[in-house]
Protein backbone atom coordinates (compact mmCIF):
# COMPACT_ATOMS: atom_id res chain seq x y z
CA UNK A 1 0.00 0.00 0.00
CA UNK A 2 1.09 3.69 -0.51
CA UNK A 3 3.05 5.25 2.59
CA UNK A 4 0.74 7.93 2.80
CA UNK A 5 -2.11 5.29 4.26
CA UNK A 6 0.48 2.72 6.08
CA UNK A 7 -1.41 4.35 9.64
CA UNK A 8 -0.01 2.02 12.77
CA UNK A 9 -3.50 3.48 14.48
CA UNK A 10 -5.22 1.56 10.66
CA UNK A 11 -6.95 -1.59 10.97
CA UNK A 12 -5.70 -3.58 8.58
CA UNK A 13 -8.99 -4.42 6.43
CA UNK A 14 -12.37 -3.18 7.13
CA UNK A 15 -15.45 -5.51 5.47
CA UNK A 16 -18.45 -3.12 5.04
CA UNK A 17 -21.45 -6.33 5.22
CA UNK A 18 -21.96 -9.55 7.72
CA UNK A 19 -22.85 -12.04 5.24
CA UNK A 20 -21.26 -14.87 3.91
CA UNK A 21 -18.74 -12.88 2.01
CA UNK A 22 -17.67 -10.76 5.07
CA UNK A 23 -17.42 -13.61 7.93
CA UNK A 24 -15.33 -15.93 5.56
CA UNK A 25 -12.77 -12.83 4.97
CA UNK A 26 -12.80 -11.70 8.48
CA UNK A 27 -12.01 -15.30 9.70
CA UNK A 28 -9.00 -15.70 6.58
CA UNK A 29 -7.48 -12.35 7.79
CA UNK A 30 -7.79 -13.15 11.72
CA UNK A 31 -5.96 -16.56 10.65
CA UNK A 32 -3.20 -14.71 8.78
CA UNK A 33 -2.69 -12.62 11.85
CA UNK A 34 -4.44 -9.33 10.65
CA UNK A 35 -7.05 -6.93 12.52
CA UNK A 36 -10.33 -6.99 11.10
CA UNK A 37 -13.70 -5.07 11.31
CA UNK A 38 -17.03 -5.81 10.14
CA UNK A 39 -19.63 -2.74 10.01
CA UNK A 40 -23.46 -3.95 9.55
CA UNK A 41 -25.92 -1.11 9.05
CA UNK A 42 -28.78 -3.41 9.57
CA UNK A 43 -28.85 -7.02 10.81
CA UNK A 44 -26.30 -9.05 11.02
CA UNK A 45 -25.54 -12.04 8.73
CA UNK A 46 -26.81 -10.82 5.72
CA UNK A 47 -29.19 -12.65 3.43
CA UNK A 48 -28.59 -16.25 3.78
CA UNK A 49 -29.69 -16.60 7.08
CA UNK A 50 -32.02 -14.01 7.82
CA UNK A 51 -33.96 -13.88 4.43
CA UNK A 52 -32.36 -16.36 2.07
CA UNK A 53 -31.19 -20.30 2.32
CA UNK A 54 -32.17 -20.76 6.01
CA UNK A 55 -35.62 -19.42 6.10
CA UNK A 56 -36.70 -20.54 2.76
CA UNK A 57 -35.35 -24.25 3.01
CA UNK A 58 -36.61 -24.58 5.94
CA UNK A 59 -39.74 -23.48 5.12
CA UNK A 60 -39.41 -25.11 1.96
CA UNK A 61 -39.30 -28.61 3.89
CA UNK A 62 -42.40 -27.89 5.83
CA UNK A 63 -44.31 -27.56 2.60
CA UNK A 64 -42.88 -30.93 1.60
CA UNK A 65 -43.46 -32.99 4.70
CA UNK A 66 -46.93 -31.69 4.01
CA UNK A 67 -46.77 -32.36 0.06
CA UNK A 68 -45.54 -35.97 0.71
CA UNK A 69 -47.75 -37.13 3.17
CA UNK A 70 -50.84 -35.71 1.27
CA UNK A 71 -49.29 -37.85 -1.83
CA UNK A 72 -47.71 -40.75 0.04
CA UNK A 73 -47.05 -43.57 -2.06
CA UNK A 74 -47.66 -46.06 0.47
CA UNK A 75 -51.08 -46.92 1.27
CA UNK A 76 -50.42 -49.44 3.48
CA UNK A 77 -48.95 -46.62 5.95
CA UNK A 78 -51.22 -43.58 5.76
CA UNK A 79 -50.12 -40.34 6.68
CA UNK A 80 -52.88 -37.90 6.29
CA UNK A 81 -56.20 -37.17 8.13
CA UNK A 82 -56.01 -33.30 6.94
CA UNK A 83 -56.51 -30.06 8.92
CA UNK A 84 -55.40 -26.27 7.77
CA UNK A 85 -51.88 -24.97 7.32
CA UNK A 86 -50.84 -22.42 10.03
CA UNK A 87 -48.59 -20.27 9.05
CA UNK A 88 -48.23 -18.61 11.79
CA UNK A 89 -46.76 -21.34 12.76
CA UNK A 90 -44.22 -21.89 10.76
CA UNK A 91 -42.77 -18.46 10.14
CA UNK A 92 -42.70 -18.27 13.55
CA UNK A 93 -40.38 -21.89 13.95
CA UNK A 94 -38.96 -20.13 10.61
CA UNK A 95 -37.49 -17.14 12.90
CA UNK A 96 -36.71 -18.96 16.05
CA UNK A 97 -34.21 -21.07 13.68
CA UNK A 98 -33.05 -17.88 11.94
CA UNK A 99 -31.95 -15.82 15.13
CA UNK A 100 -30.42 -19.10 16.50
CA UNK A 101 -28.36 -19.57 13.69
CA UNK A 102 -27.30 -15.86 13.52
CA UNK A 103 -26.36 -15.47 16.84
CA UNK A 104 -24.26 -19.09 16.66
CA UNK A 105 -22.91 -19.25 13.86
CA UNK A 106 -22.38 -15.27 12.96
CA UNK A 107 -22.12 -12.97 16.33
CA UNK A 108 -20.60 -16.42 18.58
CA UNK A 109 -18.13 -16.30 15.45
CA UNK A 110 -16.62 -13.04 15.37
CA UNK A 111 -15.98 -13.06 19.12
CA UNK A 112 -13.92 -16.75 18.83
CA UNK A 113 -12.13 -15.34 15.96
CA UNK A 114 -11.52 -11.85 17.75
CA UNK A 115 -13.19 -9.42 14.82
CA UNK A 116 -15.26 -6.53 15.88
CA UNK A 117 -18.93 -6.30 13.69
CA UNK A 118 -19.40 -2.60 14.16
CA UNK A 119 -23.47 -1.25 13.73
CA UNK A 120 -23.58 2.00 11.08
CA UNK A 121 -24.09 2.80 7.86
CA UNK A 122 -20.71 3.12 6.02
CA UNK A 123 -19.76 5.40 3.06
CA UNK A 124 -16.53 6.58 1.15
CA UNK A 125 -16.23 10.11 1.25
CA UNK A 126 -13.06 9.88 -1.25
CA UNK A 127 -10.49 6.71 -2.22
CA UNK A 128 -9.11 7.12 0.63
CA UNK A 129 -11.63 7.15 3.30
CA UNK A 130 -14.10 5.13 4.83
CA UNK A 131 -16.67 7.04 7.24
CA UNK A 132 -18.96 5.30 10.16
CA UNK A 133 -21.56 6.91 11.46
CA UNK A 134 -19.86 10.09 9.33
CA UNK A 135 -16.65 9.10 11.45
CA UNK A 136 -13.53 8.26 9.59
CA UNK A 137 -12.72 4.37 9.67
CA UNK A 138 -8.99 4.13 8.68
CA UNK A 139 -7.54 0.66 6.91
CA UNK A 140 -5.48 -0.54 5.03
CA UNK A 141 -7.62 -2.13 2.69
CA UNK A 142 -11.89 -1.98 2.27
CA UNK A 143 -13.82 -4.80 1.48
CA UNK A 144 -17.57 -4.48 0.12
CA UNK A 145 -19.06 -7.26 0.88
CA UNK A 146 -22.95 -5.94 1.29
CA UNK A 147 -24.98 -8.95 -1.00
CA UNK A 148 -28.16 -7.96 -3.32
CA UNK A 149 -31.67 -7.60 -2.84
CA UNK A 150 -34.49 -8.45 -5.12
CA UNK A 151 -34.87 -6.41 -8.12
CA UNK A 152 -37.76 -4.88 -8.82
CA UNK A 153 -38.83 -5.68 -12.61
CA UNK A 154 -40.31 -1.56 -13.63
CA UNK A 155 -43.47 -2.98 -15.16
CA UNK A 156 -46.25 -0.91 -16.07
CA UNK A 157 -48.76 -0.85 -12.79
CA UNK A 158 -46.34 -2.13 -10.71
CA UNK A 159 -46.31 0.66 -8.78
CA UNK A 160 -49.84 0.61 -7.89
CA UNK A 161 -50.08 -3.28 -6.01
CA UNK A 162 -48.62 -4.23 -2.87
CA UNK A 163 -46.73 -7.04 -4.04
CA UNK A 164 -44.63 -9.58 -2.47
CA UNK A 165 -40.48 -10.70 -3.12
CA UNK A 166 -38.94 -13.93 -1.72
CA UNK A 167 -38.28 -11.90 1.35
CA UNK A 168 -41.60 -10.41 2.23
CA UNK A 169 -43.39 -13.40 0.96
CA UNK A 170 -41.38 -15.65 3.89
CA UNK A 171 -42.94 -12.86 6.47
CA UNK A 172 -46.71 -13.69 5.69
CA UNK A 173 -48.61 -15.45 8.73
CA UNK A 174 -52.11 -15.93 6.59
CA UNK A 175 -51.70 -18.62 3.71
CA UNK A 176 -53.24 -16.33 0.77
CA UNK A 177 -55.81 -18.11 -1.51
CA UNK A 178 -54.30 -17.84 -4.99
CA UNK A 179 -51.06 -16.49 -5.89
CA UNK A 180 -49.14 -15.53 -8.90
CA UNK A 181 -45.11 -15.58 -9.44
CA UNK A 182 -43.26 -13.92 -11.95
CA UNK A 183 -40.25 -15.66 -12.81
CA UNK A 184 -39.42 -18.88 -13.63
CA UNK A 185 -35.53 -19.12 -11.98
CA UNK A 186 -34.74 -20.04 -9.04
CA UNK A 187 -36.16 -18.23 -6.98
CA UNK A 188 -39.50 -18.28 -8.73
CA UNK A 189 -39.67 -22.11 -8.91
CA UNK A 190 -38.74 -22.54 -5.29
CA UNK A 191 -41.19 -20.17 -3.82
CA UNK A 192 -43.99 -20.93 -6.39
CA UNK A 193 -43.86 -24.82 -5.26
CA UNK A 194 -43.65 -23.76 -1.37
CA UNK A 195 -46.95 -22.03 -1.90
CA UNK A 196 -48.48 -24.60 -3.59
CA UNK A 197 -47.75 -27.40 -1.08
CA UNK A 198 -48.77 -25.04 1.38
CA UNK A 199 -52.39 -25.07 -0.05
CA UNK A 200 -52.63 -22.17 -2.36
CA UNK A 201 -53.17 -22.08 -5.86
CA UNK A 202 -50.49 -20.94 -7.99
CA UNK A 203 -50.25 -19.53 -11.39
CA UNK A 204 -46.48 -18.92 -12.47
CA UNK A 205 -45.46 -17.16 -15.50
CA UNK A 206 -42.36 -16.92 -17.13
CA UNK A 207 -39.95 -19.87 -18.59
CA UNK A 208 -39.77 -22.19 -15.99
CA UNK A 209 -36.16 -23.34 -15.59
CA UNK A 210 -34.46 -21.26 -18.06
CA UNK A 211 -30.96 -22.28 -17.20
CA UNK A 212 -31.35 -26.31 -16.56
CA UNK A 213 -30.91 -28.64 -19.20
CA UNK A 214 -33.84 -29.21 -21.44
CA UNK A 215 -34.81 -33.05 -20.46
CA UNK A 216 -34.75 -31.78 -16.93
CA UNK A 217 -36.66 -29.14 -17.45
CA UNK A 218 -39.11 -30.78 -19.17
CA UNK A 219 -39.33 -32.87 -15.93
CA UNK A 220 -40.11 -29.79 -13.96
CA UNK A 221 -42.94 -28.91 -16.28
CA UNK A 222 -44.63 -32.24 -15.44
CA UNK A 223 -44.10 -31.98 -11.38
CA UNK A 224 -45.64 -28.42 -11.29
CA UNK A 225 -48.18 -29.92 -13.55
CA UNK A 226 -48.82 -32.87 -11.34
CA UNK A 227 -49.10 -29.96 -8.44
CA UNK A 228 -51.73 -28.22 -9.85
CA UNK A 229 -49.32 -25.00 -10.66
CA UNK A 230 -50.25 -23.49 -14.10
CA UNK A 231 -46.99 -22.58 -15.38
CA UNK A 232 -47.76 -19.57 -18.58
CA UNK A 233 -44.11 -19.79 -20.25
CA UNK A 234 -44.87 -15.79 -21.28
CA UNK A 235 -43.20 -12.57 -20.61
CA UNK A 236 -45.23 -10.57 -18.16
CA UNK A 237 -45.08 -7.24 -19.56
CA UNK A 238 -48.02 -5.13 -17.02
CA UNK A 239 -49.84 -5.24 -13.72
CA UNK A 240 -53.39 -4.33 -12.87
CA UNK A 241 -55.53 -4.45 -9.94
CA UNK A 242 -59.10 -4.86 -9.66
CA UNK A 243 -61.34 -3.40 -8.30
CA UNK A 244 -61.98 -6.55 -5.73
CA UNK A 245 -58.07 -6.21 -4.58
CA UNK A 246 -56.84 -9.46 -6.93
CA UNK A 247 -54.06 -8.53 -9.09
CA UNK A 248 -53.83 -9.30 -12.73
CA UNK A 249 -50.31 -10.18 -14.67
CA UNK A 250 -50.49 -9.55 -17.82
CA UNK A 251 -48.37 -11.22 -20.54
CA UNK A 252 -47.12 -10.63 -23.95
CA UNK A 253 -49.67 -12.82 -25.39
CA UNK A 254 -52.35 -11.01 -23.83
CA UNK A 255 -53.05 -13.59 -21.14
CA UNK A 256 -54.15 -12.42 -18.08
CA UNK A 257 -53.69 -14.91 -15.03
CA UNK A 258 -54.94 -13.41 -11.43
CA UNK A 259 -54.38 -13.72 -7.76
CA UNK A 260 -54.83 -12.65 -4.71
CA UNK A 261 -51.02 -11.46 -4.13
CA UNK A 262 -48.22 -11.52 -6.59
CA UNK A 263 -44.59 -12.48 -5.91
CA UNK A 264 -41.98 -11.17 -8.23
CA UNK A 265 -39.23 -13.09 -8.46
CA UNK A 266 -36.89 -11.88 -11.46
CA UNK A 267 -33.56 -11.57 -10.20
CA UNK A 268 -31.41 -9.89 -7.97
CA UNK A 269 -29.78 -6.35 -8.08
CA UNK A 270 -26.18 -5.49 -6.29
CA UNK A 271 -27.01 -3.81 -3.10
CA UNK A 272 -24.56 -0.39 -2.88
CA UNK A 273 -27.19 2.56 -2.45
CA UNK A 274 -25.38 4.86 -0.54
CA UNK A 275 -22.10 3.50 -0.66
CA UNK A 276 -20.44 6.47 -2.02
CA UNK A 277 -18.34 3.96 -5.21
CA UNK A 278 -18.48 7.22 -7.02
CA UNK A 279 -16.54 9.54 -4.62
CA UNK A 280 -14.11 5.86 -3.87
CA UNK A 281 -13.46 6.06 -7.61
CA UNK A 282 -15.03 2.37 -7.42
CA UNK A 283 -16.78 1.31 -11.11
CA UNK A 284 -19.65 -1.14 -11.63
CA UNK A 285 -20.82 -2.70 -14.58
CA UNK A 286 -23.69 -2.34 -16.37
CA UNK A 287 -26.12 -4.27 -14.09
CA UNK A 288 -24.55 -1.90 -11.52
CA UNK A 289 -22.56 -4.72 -9.73
CA UNK A 290 -18.89 -4.16 -8.14
CA UNK A 291 -16.00 -4.86 -11.35
CA UNK A 292 -13.36 -6.96 -10.00
CA UNK A 293 -10.71 -8.31 -11.42
CA UNK A 294 -9.67 -12.28 -10.59
CA UNK A 295 -8.08 -11.09 -6.86
CA UNK A 296 -11.27 -9.33 -6.35
CA UNK A 297 -9.63 -6.36 -6.81
CA UNK A 298 -11.86 -2.91 -7.84
CA UNK A 299 -11.07 -0.14 -9.95
CA UNK A 300 -9.60 1.59 -6.83
CA UNK A 301 -6.67 -0.99 -5.40
CA UNK A 302 -7.22 -0.36 -2.16
CA UNK A 303 -10.92 -1.52 -2.17
CA UNK A 304 -12.42 -5.01 -3.37
CA UNK A 305 -15.65 -6.89 -3.37
CA UNK A 306 -16.91 -10.46 -2.76
CA UNK A 307 -20.25 -12.00 -2.69
CA UNK A 308 -23.28 -10.97 -4.74
CA UNK A 309 -21.96 -7.64 -5.10
CA UNK A 310 -19.42 -8.65 -6.84
CA UNK A 311 -21.50 -9.91 -9.71
CA UNK A 312 -19.98 -13.24 -8.65
CA UNK A 313 -22.30 -16.68 -8.93
CA UNK A 314 -24.86 -16.03 -6.28
CA UNK A 315 -24.28 -19.03 -3.85
CA UNK A 316 -23.12 -18.92 -0.45
CA UNK A 317 -20.55 -20.90 -0.69
CA UNK A 318 -19.29 -18.54 -3.74
CA UNK A 319 -19.11 -15.66 -1.66
CA UNK A 320 -17.53 -17.23 0.89
CA UNK A 321 -14.81 -18.28 -1.49
CA UNK A 322 -14.54 -15.06 -3.03
CA UNK A 323 -14.57 -13.74 0.56
CA UNK A 324 -11.51 -15.35 1.45
CA UNK A 325 -9.56 -14.35 -1.44
CA UNK A 326 -10.24 -10.94 -1.24
CA UNK A 327 -9.07 -10.77 2.35
CA UNK A 328 -6.08 -13.00 1.28
CA UNK A 329 -5.47 -10.05 -1.28
CA UNK A 330 -6.04 -7.28 0.53
CA UNK A 331 -4.02 -7.93 3.08
CA UNK A 332 -1.08 -9.23 1.67
CA UNK A 333 -1.50 -12.75 2.90
CA UNK A 334 -1.66 -14.26 -0.17
CA UNK A 335 1.95 -14.68 -0.58
CA UNK A 336 3.64 -13.87 -3.79
CA UNK A 337 0.87 -14.96 -5.92
CA UNK A 338 -2.71 -13.67 -6.18
CA UNK A 339 -5.56 -15.78 -4.21
CA UNK A 340 -8.03 -16.72 -6.92
CA UNK A 341 -11.51 -18.83 -7.09
CA UNK A 342 -11.67 -21.75 -9.13
CA UNK A 343 -15.17 -22.39 -10.19
CA UNK A 344 -14.26 -26.01 -12.02
CA UNK A 345 -17.42 -28.09 -10.93
CA UNK A 346 -19.57 -25.36 -9.43
CA UNK A 347 -22.48 -27.15 -7.89
CA UNK A 348 -25.87 -25.70 -7.94
CA UNK A 349 -29.38 -26.95 -6.28
CA UNK A 350 -32.88 -25.73 -6.66
CA UNK A 351 -34.93 -26.93 -4.19
CA UNK A 352 -37.15 -28.29 -5.73
CA UNK A 353 -39.45 -31.63 -5.10
CA UNK A 354 -37.71 -33.24 -6.93
CA UNK A 355 -34.89 -31.12 -6.75
CA UNK A 356 -32.61 -29.77 -9.85
CA UNK A 357 -29.07 -29.91 -9.72
CA UNK A 358 -26.21 -29.59 -11.68
CA UNK A 359 -22.08 -29.77 -11.26
CA UNK A 360 -19.75 -28.04 -14.31
CA UNK A 361 -20.61 -27.39 -17.98
CA UNK A 362 -24.11 -28.00 -19.35
CA UNK A 363 -24.00 -29.18 -22.87
CA UNK A 364 -24.35 -25.95 -24.85
CA UNK A 365 -21.79 -24.69 -22.62
CA UNK A 366 -19.19 -27.50 -23.17
CA UNK A 367 -19.75 -26.81 -26.80
CA UNK A 368 -19.30 -23.19 -26.76
CA UNK A 369 -16.18 -23.87 -24.81
CA UNK A 370 -14.80 -26.09 -27.90
CA UNK A 371 -15.34 -29.83 -26.67
CA UNK A 372 -16.74 -32.17 -28.74
CA UNK A 373 -19.42 -33.62 -26.76
CA UNK A 374 -20.97 -36.74 -25.57
CA UNK A 375 -24.09 -37.21 -23.41
CA UNK A 376 -26.06 -39.92 -21.29
CA UNK A 377 -29.45 -39.11 -20.12
CA UNK A 378 -30.50 -41.74 -17.26
CA UNK A 379 -33.81 -41.94 -16.66
CA UNK A 380 -34.67 -42.29 -12.84
CA UNK A 381 -37.06 -45.60 -13.20
CA UNK A 382 -33.67 -47.12 -13.61
CA UNK A 383 -32.29 -46.14 -10.78
CA UNK A 384 -33.03 -48.77 -8.11
CA UNK A 385 -33.48 -46.23 -5.08
CA UNK A 386 -35.79 -44.09 -7.08
CA UNK A 387 -38.17 -47.63 -7.80
CA UNK A 388 -38.05 -48.19 -3.99
CA UNK A 389 -39.31 -44.79 -3.05
CA UNK A 390 -42.12 -45.10 -5.31
CA UNK A 391 -40.62 -42.05 -7.35
CA UNK A 392 -38.98 -42.07 -10.71
CA UNK A 393 -39.91 -38.64 -11.66
CA UNK A 394 -36.54 -37.24 -12.83
CA UNK A 395 -33.33 -38.20 -15.14
CA UNK A 396 -29.38 -37.32 -14.75
CA UNK A 397 -27.58 -35.96 -17.60
CA UNK A 398 -23.48 -36.48 -18.10
CA UNK A 399 -21.56 -34.38 -20.25
CA UNK A 400 -18.37 -35.81 -21.47
CA UNK A 401 -16.25 -34.72 -24.19
CA UNK A 402 -15.90 -36.91 -26.46
CA UNK A 403 -12.36 -37.38 -27.62
CA UNK A 404 -11.33 -38.33 -23.79
CA UNK A 405 -14.44 -39.29 -21.79
CA UNK A 406 -13.74 -36.70 -19.06
CA UNK A 407 -16.75 -35.30 -17.24
CA UNK A 408 -17.47 -32.22 -17.87
CA UNK A 409 -20.77 -31.36 -16.52
CA UNK A 410 -23.63 -33.70 -14.62
CA UNK A 411 -27.09 -32.66 -14.07
CA UNK A 412 -30.15 -34.21 -11.95
CA UNK A 413 -33.58 -33.81 -11.32
CA UNK A 414 -34.19 -36.48 -8.74
CA UNK A 415 -35.18 -36.64 -4.99
CA UNK A 416 -31.70 -35.84 -3.16
CA UNK A 417 -30.36 -34.28 -6.52
CA UNK A 418 -28.08 -32.02 -5.00
CA UNK A 419 -26.64 -34.77 -2.62
CA UNK A 420 -25.05 -36.38 -6.59
CA UNK A 421 -23.90 -33.19 -7.04
CA UNK A 422 -20.71 -33.81 -4.18
CA UNK A 423 -19.66 -36.35 -5.73
CA UNK A 424 -20.22 -35.03 -9.58
CA UNK A 425 -18.26 -32.06 -8.28
CA UNK A 426 -15.24 -34.36 -6.65
CA UNK A 427 -15.33 -36.35 -9.71
CA UNK A 428 -15.13 -33.25 -11.84
CA UNK A 429 -12.33 -31.43 -10.24
CA UNK A 430 -10.16 -34.46 -10.17
CA UNK A 431 -10.66 -34.39 -13.98
CA UNK A 432 -12.28 -38.28 -14.00
CA UNK A 433 -13.47 -40.42 -17.03
CA UNK A 434 -17.13 -41.93 -17.03
CA UNK A 435 -15.11 -44.93 -16.67
CA UNK A 436 -13.70 -43.86 -13.66
CA UNK A 437 -16.95 -43.07 -12.25
CA UNK A 438 -17.99 -46.38 -13.91
CA UNK A 439 -15.57 -48.20 -12.13
CA UNK A 440 -16.02 -46.50 -8.84
CA UNK A 441 -17.67 -47.99 -5.69
CA UNK A 442 -21.34 -46.57 -5.35
CA UNK A 443 -23.23 -47.70 -2.19
CA UNK A 444 -26.22 -49.73 -3.43
CA UNK A 445 -29.86 -48.19 -3.05
CA UNK A 446 -28.75 -44.55 -2.78
CA UNK A 447 -29.77 -41.78 -5.24
CA UNK A 448 -25.87 -40.97 -6.12
CA UNK A 449 -25.68 -44.39 -7.37
CA UNK A 450 -27.44 -42.98 -10.61
CA UNK A 451 -23.99 -41.24 -11.39
CA UNK A 452 -22.44 -44.95 -11.57
CA UNK A 453 -25.17 -46.28 -13.42
CA UNK A 454 -25.21 -43.09 -15.67
CA UNK A 455 -21.95 -43.09 -16.19
CA UNK A 456 -21.96 -46.96 -17.68
CA UNK A 457 -23.98 -45.87 -20.04
CA UNK A 458 -21.25 -44.63 -21.79
CA UNK A 459 -19.92 -48.33 -22.20
CA UNK A 460 -23.37 -49.24 -23.83
CA UNK A 461 -26.96 -48.75 -22.90
CA UNK A 462 -28.15 -52.43 -22.47
CA UNK A 463 -30.46 -52.84 -18.98
CA UNK A 464 -28.78 -53.30 -16.03
CA UNK A 465 -29.85 -55.72 -13.32
CA UNK A 466 -30.66 -54.20 -9.94
CA UNK A 467 -27.20 -55.02 -8.36
CA UNK A 468 -24.84 -55.57 -11.21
Amino acid sequence: MDDDVEDTAALDLVVIGSGGAAMAAAIAARGAGKTVALVEHATLGGTCVNVGCIPSKTLLAAAGARHSALGNPFPGAPTWSGGPVDLAALVAQKDELTSRLRQAKYADVAVAHGFEVRSGHAHFADPDTLLVNDQPLPARAYLIATGSEPGDPQLPGLEQVDWLTSTTAMELVELPESLVVIGGGYVGMEQAQLFAHLGARVTLVGRLAPAAEPELADTLRQVFADDAITVLEDRAVAVEQTDSGRVVVVTASGRRPSGARLLVATGRTPRTNGLGLDAAGVKTDERGFVSVDAAQRSSNPRIFAAGDVSGAPQYVYVAAATGRVAALNATDAAGPRPATVDYTGLPAVVFTRPQLASAGLSEIQALAAGHRCDCRVLDLADVPRALASRDTRGAIKIVAAADTGQVLGVHAAAEAAGEIMLAATYAITAGMTVDDVADTWAPYLTMAEGLRIAAGQFRNQMPTSCCA
